[in-house]
């Protein structure tokens, strides 16, 4: 029985793959910033022993200048400056040497500075650095040196600010998407609500004026009424006909609300419902309904009410579901009218159950004092089911 052994060099690849792995792990939990200023401080501390001719001093100087990253989180102003200071005493004091570890540190600070505050603060912690590359604080001819530091402070604060700017700007163009659709969706609410009105204005228009005409027509038909008979009549009829000039004034200033222009088309019913389904059919979409009950028994404002809700669910299929099948159950009862719309597309391209049309069918709902539900239907697609009282509706 043979075993075969692995390449060493993949076995290195694994271990450093795992290896990655759990520190991207501990560095993004809580403790990240702890775990990481503390590598920091080890690999100075083995710098130092290496490289540096007085241990004690470079000790501290470099310890200053990485472990307060376990503050940046929370505290990243006062983390940056003991990090700057750290640094700027490990170059000026005599015998002490300015780590990798440290310089790591410092680029990480300032980034971390310059991405949380404005630009003018960002040249605070740049200042001292910019000393140093004019006149050494070591006091030795270091002039490269200091100027080579300064270059590596000014990218990494131009890279934080950059990260900031960059912030900045998607959070506000965040707030300006929001505030374009917060305003379509109010716009869009105020034109559903004036068409509502509108629909509304001409089945209660009709009524009023029947009442006023009968009023009229009694008080001046009906032979042997009294006068006080005539009177009321004449009160009937003028109370019918000042409650249609409130209306169509309330419509007037809905109609200049929503910046609608007035329309003369007579208001659609149930009794056109198979046009409606043909105009669907006509689009692509596969249609099958199902009728029971009578539609010319239901009140005007709920036979209005579920003829629109019919005609934005057969829309939104049209929009979300191109050439899907559909189905449209409508059963007409004593007490309520249920209506359903399936389609069997997609789903997950189907219509926001918070969008614009559903919006609007569900308020139409609600004024005939029924229920409206939309979503996801059981086996794919999108259904739109609405129940509709009919007593009391007329």
């Amino acid at each position: 029985m043979s075993t075969t052994s692995r390449d060493p060099i993949d076995e290195l690849a694994d271990f450093a793959t795992r290896t990655a792995k759990d520190a991207r792990r501990v560095l993004a939990g809580p403790d990240g910033p702890l775990a990481f200023a503390l590598g920091l401080g080890l690999l100075a501390m083995a710098e130092v022993t290496i490289y540096a001719e007085e241990i004690g001093p470079a000790m501290v100087a470099n310890l200053l200048a990485t472990l307060p990253l376990a503050l940046a989180r929370k505290h990243v102003a006062w983390a940056t400056g003991a990090i700057v200071f750290g640094v700027l005493f490990a170059i000026s004091v005599d015998g002490a040497t300015l780590t990798l570890a440290a310089l790591v540190g410092l680029v990480i600070a300032l980034y971390l500075f310059a991405s949380t505050y404005r630009r003018r603060w960002s040249v605070v912690p740049a200042l001292p650095f910019l000393f140093n590359a004019i006149e050494p604080f070591s006091g030795d001819d270091a002039g490269f040196s200091g100027v080579l530091l300064l270059v590596v402070v000014v990218a990494a604060e131009a890279l934080g600010d950059s990260r900031r700017q960059r912030g900045e700007a998607i959070a506000e163009l965040d707030e300006t998407r929001q505030a374009m659709v917060d305003t379509l969706q109010d716009q869009a609410a105020m034109g559903e609500r004036a068409r509502i009105a509108r629909d509304l204005h001409d089945i209660v228009a009709h009524h009023v004026s029947a009442i006023a005409v009968q009023a009229e027509s009694a008080r001046l038909t009906i032979e042997g009424l009294p006068a006080e008979g005539r009177a009321h009549f004449e009160a009937i009829g003028q109370t019918a006909r000042d409650a249609l000039t409130e209306m169509r004034r309330l419509l007037g200033v809905l109609r200049e609300d929503a910046n609608a222009e007035p329309t003369r088309d007579p208001q659609p019913s149930l009794t056109g419902l198979n046009e409606l389904v043909e105009t669907a059919r006509a689009a692509g979409s596969p249609v099958v309904l199902t009728l029971e009950g009578a539609v010319d028994t239901l009140p005007p404002g709920v036979d209005l009410c579920a003829y629109r809700i019919l005609q934005e669910a057969l829309t939104n299929v049209r929009r979300h579901a191109p050439g899907a099948a559909v189905e449209v159950k409508l059963e007409c009862g004593p007490d309520a009218v249920h209506l359903l719309v399936r389609d069997h597309g997609p789903g997950a391209d189907s219509p926001d159950p918070d969008g614009h049309g559903l919006l609007g069918m569900r308020e139409r709902a609600i004024m005939v004092g029924g229920t409206l539900s939309a979503g996801p239907a059981v086996g794919g697609g999108f259904a739109v089911e609405a129940e509709l009282a009919v007593k009391g509706a007329a």
